[in-house]
């Protein structure tokens, strides 16, 4: 076994410095480069972070090697229900997926390597979206198999307690929650967001990554409407369908330029309007219309792509380094629309991760059972919290985007409910009193 973590960690060494860092340094420079105002240091985390996910097997595995023998047995019986589990459930995922998007790959040039270019890039978010739940359900099964043979009375007897034994899986918990986060931080909400970019370039479509995107320069009066951004506007593709209104101090309109495209120089920072036409609005007059001819070169403008697509970015498909570059441009005077979804989902990414370690507190002391009435009861009410949990967590993220709650607490009220839950229901299996008893009082009973 020490030559098991030893090969893991070399492993993840080699993995993470000659392969994942290199390519995440790259997308990291080509983030900075076309975005220059982004939060250079949270992107640049962006490698030690996957560096931390690579090096999560080898921690763990020495963390087993440390346990005693007893937590040892209970981690391999867990570990391997687990892994089942994970696997199953994203083989379902997979087929109903699949079956979804079946025609679509067929309508593609290459429909096997469209595919697996398309779930290879969702990866992280399918394992963020599963591992609460494969957890859940790796907890029910072999904790209820072990009561089930007496094991865990034997351990009891043994002078183990009920938390000293549940401990092992709580580490299992932290180590999913660290894995989570990890995914959270970055790879998994971009991933959800190229879904449909992936779909559209497989089958040789114009992606694009946000369509009428409304931006107002209130320093400059000026109102931009894009009509489509490409996928590689920070490269220098041109924006699409765009058109410019400029207003005075008493908002009347001054002039209104139209283009088919609107391309910017990354290296003089100035527009290039194509097939331009601007109209002149004068109080009490009729419109007078231009065109310029084929192009229009504006150098004083200081608005730029990544400037002009912030209104239309979804929070749900930023990571935590794209949130922190759009709150710090909102904090900074530039008003692109309401921050209470962005700052919701941004606490979000940090509280969702923490659903696995309630899942953990929830899970356990209900799958173990000591009488005769077996887990039915205990394994129905776990199932019933945590889905309460996932439905409660939906609610809460759905009031905090609508600014009906504060961002943090409607991120982490759900967890924490549900944390001091499982709390309690470690009380009551410590103390040795059936949780049902609890449930039968708040249930009336007819005289």
């Amino acid at each position: 076994m020490p030559l098991l973590a030893l090969g893991l960690a070399i492993v993840a060494g080699l993995v993470a410095w000659v392969f994942l860092g290199p390519l995440e340094r790259a997308h990291v420079r080509d983030q900075l480069t076309g975005f220059p105002d982004s939060d250079a240091t949270a992107h640049g985390l962006r490698p030690m972070v996957l560096a931390g996910l690579c090096a999560l097997p080898a921690l763990a595995t020495v963390a087993y090697l440390t346990a005693g023998s007893l937590s040892r047995y209970l981690v391999r019986q867990f570990l391997a229900i687990f892994l089942i589990c994970l696997c199953a459930l994203f083989s379902l995922w997979l087929l109903m997926d699949l079956s979804d998007n079946l025609s679509d790959f067929r309508g593609t040039k290459k429909p096997l390597e469209a595919a697996m270019a398309f779930y290879g890039i969702r990866v992280p978010a399918v394992l963020l979206l599963l591992l609460p739940y494969s957890l859940l359900l790796a907890l029910l099964y072999s904790l209820g198999k072990l009561s089930a043979q007496r094991e865990i009375v034997a351990m009891i007897q043994s002078g183990r307690g009920v938390v000293r034994l549940c401990l092992p899986l709580l580490v299992a918990g932290l180590f999913c929650t660290l894995a989570s986060l990890g995914l959270n931080y970055h790879w998994a909400p971009v991933a959800e967001g190229l879904q449909d970019d992936m779909m559209a370039q497989a089958k040789g479509i114009d992606a694009m990554d946000a369509s009428q995107v409304l931006y107002r320069n209130t320093a400059n009066r000026r109102l931009w409407m894009i009509g489509a951004f490409p996928p590689d506007y920070e490269k220098g593709m041109p924006l699409r369908e765009v058109e410019i209104t400029t207003t005075d101090e008493q908002d009347h309109i001054i002039s209104r330029l139209s283009a088919s495209e609107a391309a910017w120089d990354r290296q003089y920072h100035h527009w290039t309007f194509s097939n331009p036409v601007i109209g002149r609005f004068s109080q009490g007059k009729p419109p007078v219309f231009e065109s310029p001819g084929k192009s229009l070169v504006v150098t004083d403008w200081p608005e730029t792509p990544w400037l002009l697509i912030k209104p239309g970015l979804s929070p749900k498909y930023l990571g935590i380094p794209d949130l922190n570059t759009w709150l710090s441009a909102q904090q900074a005077g530039n008003r692109f629309g309401e921050a209470a979804p962005y700052e919701t989902h941004w606490h979000h990414r940090w509280a969702l991760p923490f659903t696995c370690l309630v899942t953990v507190l929830l899970a356990s002391p209900l799958a173990i059972h000591f009488s005769r009435r077996g887990p039915g009861g205990g394994v129905f009410l776990a199932v019933v919290l945590s889905t309460l949990l996932m439905f409660t967590g939906t609610i809460c993220l759905a009031f905090g985007e609508a600014g009906l709650m504060p961002p943090a607490l409607a991120a982490w009220l759900p967890n924490l409910l549900f944390g001091v839950l499982g709390l309690y229901l470690f009380h009551r299996r410590i103390t040795g009193r059936p949780i049902y008893q609890s449930l039968r009082r708040l249930i009336p009973v007819a005289p």
